[in-house]
């Protein structure tokens, strides 16, 4: 008897010489699988690596010291569109990819190279779970969750592609077990629903809690995100909603 194929979600992380292709190229690329287990349950578990990829430009020195890697360490790195397809559209096929912050990671891994992947993005996601998070980073959800089973020094050092990509699928590993993969895709296409004020008078605060007036200066905020958690907080105050935290039931819709 044949065994099925089994389902894999592939958490990617990049590092890059700077946010914006073409101006700036990937210099590694990591990934750790998430997979379904017989059980029903998702686990971190099957293919995962790290790879140098020639970005063919010098790296500048303000990314050099975020994550470290020279231009000696990529010269003689194969270049991204040689390492990019085998690692996003693996086979046996995967049902998504994944990534914190998944709009960066997009920006490099487009849908030519996924073959038109879906994307989960778990900082997106963990905005709606975990809203007392003191900040939604990978690495601040990693140590204020603690996840079960995550081994401190393989996540070690921040700041480098398959460290990241390793922390990154334990957040994503809990979001599955949790609500499933449909919910995550559905939150991932939206904007981020950010559960306090980043800025101004009212920062900190839970978005029920402040003055209209001080609500409908968001609805024309530049920040995409801000202006789609000031539009959703307005419509749930048209819609005759309470002020205060949403419950768990609120949360799913």
């Amino acid at each position: 008897m044949m065994r099925p194929t089994p389902s894999i979600i592939r958490v990617i992380d990049l590092e890059t010489t700077g946010p914006t292709p073409p101006q700036h190229g990937v210099c590694e690329i990591g990934w750790q699988d998430v997979t379904l287990g017989a059980d029903g349950r998702w686990e971190v578990a099957g293919d995962s690596g790290a790879r140098f990829v020639n970005p063919g430009r010098l790296m500048p020195p303000i990314t050099q010291a975020i994550h470290h890697i020279r231009d000696e360490d990529v010269a003689d790195a194969p270049y991204w569109h040689d390492v990019a397809r085998p690692v996003l559209d693996p086979w046996p096929r995967r049902v998504a990819l994944a990534a914190h912050r998944a709009d960066f990671e997009q920006v490099f891994c487009t849908s030519a190279l996924t073959h038109g992947a879906e994307w989960i993005c778990t900082w997106k996601c963990a905005l709606r779970l975990w809203q007392d998070s003191p900040s939604f980073s990978n690495q601040v959800l990693r140590y204020w969750r603690k996840p079960e089973g995550l081994v401190h020094e393989t996540g070690l050092p921040a700041h480098r592609a398959f460290p990241d990509a390793y922390v990154t699928a334990f957040h994503l590993r809990d979001m599955l077990n949790e609500v499933g993969v449909q919910q995550l895709l559905e939150w991932s296409r939206l904007p981020g629903l950010l559960p306090r004020v980043r800025y101004g008078p009212d920062r900190g605060k839970d978005w029920r809690e402040i003055e209209e007036e001080s609500l409908i200066g968001f609805l024309t905020d530049r920040d995409p995100d801000v202006r789609f958690t000031a539009e959703t907080e307005m419509a749930r105050r048209r819609g005759g909603g309470h002020v205060g935290r949403p419950d768990r039931q609120e949360l799913l819709l």
